[in-house]
């Protein structure tokens, strides 16, 4: 009888634990860090709201800084990894980079070296692509927009290929564009998660 018992109690299956919510990392610069901006106007912000919509659980760090590089993203992701220990984290930088006419070459490695710095604490990567204006001349513009798509394939991560998609090429900077002509305004920031959300959320749910 106890043998049975045993036997019986060997054959209940046992629960595996619930997944734990997605914990949203957000790594990028003044298009990402609400410059000129309401807080809690900025696509980052919106996102965190959509996703305590759809995923109650779910949080979202944003540690942008306006300005910021590749190079100083990944000098500081390591202590972010550290210290939020993200399941997700979203890249957004290389804009600075080309402003101020870095090498395409460190651009890119340091995009490399932040996601496979990502990947080895057990994070999922989405790369965010941005592009610069033709008056950079054609081969510096092609080669720019070519690194994100670059590094995705190379480290097999998710790629939104140009967050201002709709807004920097849409013909009218005055409408979208704060006086600067580079920082997007308020109005631009829901069409931005428009066109990170399509990416973003199967990405999320993998």
């Amino acid at each position: 009888m106890v043998g049975l018992g045993l036997l019986a109690a060997a054959a209940v299956p046992v629960r595996a634990a619930p997944p734990a919510p997605p914990k949203l990392l957000v790594v990028g610069d003044s298009l990402s860090a609400e410059y000129g901006l309401r807080r809690g106007s900025g696509w980052v912000a919106l996102l965190s709201d959509r996703l305590g919509q759809q995923l109650p659980k779910a949080s979202v760090i944003n540690a942008s800084i306006s300005g910021d590089t590749t190079s100083g993203g990944r000098t500081r992701l390591p202590a972010l990894l550290q210290q939020h220990r993200p399941s997700h984290v979203v890249i957004e930088l290389g804009a600075n980079d080309a402003l101020r006419g870095l090498p395409l070459k460190m651009t890119e490695d340091n995009l490399r070296a932040m996601t496979q710095a990502c990947q080895a604490a057990g994070a999922r990567v989405l790369l965010i692509g941005m592009q610069v204006p033709p008056n950079y001349g054609g081969p510096y513009t092609r080669d720019f927009q070519a690194i994100f798509g670059k590094v995705a394939q190379a480290e097999r991560t998710a790629l939104v290929p140009f967050l201002l998609a709709g807004i920097a090429d849409d013909g009218d900077p005055a409408r979208w564009f704060q006086a600067d002509r580079l920082h997007p305004n308020e109005s631009a920031h829901p069409r931005i998660l428009g066109n990170i959300w399509p990416v973003l959320w199967p990405w999320l749910k993998r």
